[in-house]
């Protein structure tokens, strides 16, 4: 697999980003900035701005596939190609279209989403040609939902869960389930032990458990310490992996440049190291581009627990979809 020119600004193509489960992970993002069927309060891009179940040709899927391909010719250091990005990527009328050609490519490719487009049978299809699809499910009920992932009105906690069944009955890839863990609002073991019952019903091959580590949407969805998610790891059947920070190893070379950092930015927050680690560059070399970035305005800062996380202004990438 290939990585970004230096001198090539992609639209749609973004990182390769250091992925705490996919190494390094060339992103692909078929939407616009935060347009998703979800508002989850511990989402790291913010709140949703567009909270729709339309599915459509968000951004024209000849120009993400002409992308790729332009990718492809620069040469290889990536390990995945990830659907996900700016918000839910079934959204987009045409997400298996992107499978489809990195499949005949033999290129691994995953896709990220919360699940709420499964129920649909066209989009279990197209779902089924991912060598691996991580979906998310933090809530037990209804009401929890409705707390945790604030959905588009007419979803349903029960109709989700049955389309991801249906969809672990037809995927011969690899299915994940990550369950995102907040302290005070599902993290009580009783509720635990409720996701857990409705994750067995799934039958996954993995199961994750995360919490926040980047800033979220909102203050008031806290993350658990790493004893605690390890106390709660057994619960679940099979027993649940607590994903641990991206390591970074320097042996790759990912040739990295002030548009490219900020093209990374505009998707996720990241620390000066997840950055350096991602790109295999020494972090005196990233502070300085991240200086030019700070200087010009096109960044900020976010401090959590003592950790200093950059990214892009919202304003900025809402204007730079819209356009």
């Amino acid at each position: 697999m290939g990585k970004i020119k230096a001198n090539r600004t992609y639209k749609y193509l973004f990182g390769p980003v250091p992925s705490r489960r996919f190494g390094r992970s060339l992103g692909v993002d078929l939407t616009p900035f935060k347009t998703c069927s979800f508002d989850c309060v511990f989402c790291q891009l913010g709140r949703t701005l567009n909270k729709t179940l339309l599915r459509r040709e968000y951004v024209p899927i000849e120009a993400v596939l002409s992308e790729i391909k332009s990718w492809l010719e620069t040469g290889c250091d990536a390990d995945y190609v990830t659907l996900s990005g700016s918000g839910e990527p079934t959204l987009h009328s045409d997400f298996g279209e992107v499978i489809r050609f990195l499949k005949q490519r033999s290129i691994p490719s995953v896709l990220l989403t919360n699940g709420s487009t499964l129920m649909l049978p066209e989009v279990r299809d197209e779902a089924s040609h991912a060598d691996i699809v991580k979906v998310s499910l933090s809530a037990w009920d209804q009401r929890s939902f409705g707390w945790i992932n604030r959905p588009h009105p007419q979803l349903q906690f029960d109709d989700l869960v049955e389309g991801i069944k249906k969809f672990r009955a037809q995927f011969a890839g690899g299915l994940w389930m990550e369950i995102f863990m907040l302290l005070g609002i599902n993290s009580a073991p009783e509720n635990v032990k409720k996701i857990a019952a409705q994750i067995k019903k799934i039958k996954p091959d993995r199961v994750h458990i995360n919490t926040v580590v980047r800033p979220p949407a909102e203050e008031f969805a806290a993350p658990l310490q790493p004893a605690k998610l390890a106390s709660l790891a057994g619960l679940f059947d099979p027993p649940a992996e607590v994903i641990a920070e991206f390591n970074s190893n320097f042996e790759k070379n990912i040739t990295a440049t002030k548009d490219s950092i900020l093209s990374m930015l505009q998707r996720r927050p990241c620390t000066i190291a997840q950055i350096a680690g991602g790109y295999g560059m020494h972090i005196a070399e990233v502070s300085k581009y991240l200086g030019d970035l700070m200087r010009t305005g096109q960044i900020k800062e976010k401090r959590r627990k003592g950790a200093v996380y950059y990214a892009a202004d919202r304003m900025e990438k809402i204007d730079k979809f819209q356009k």
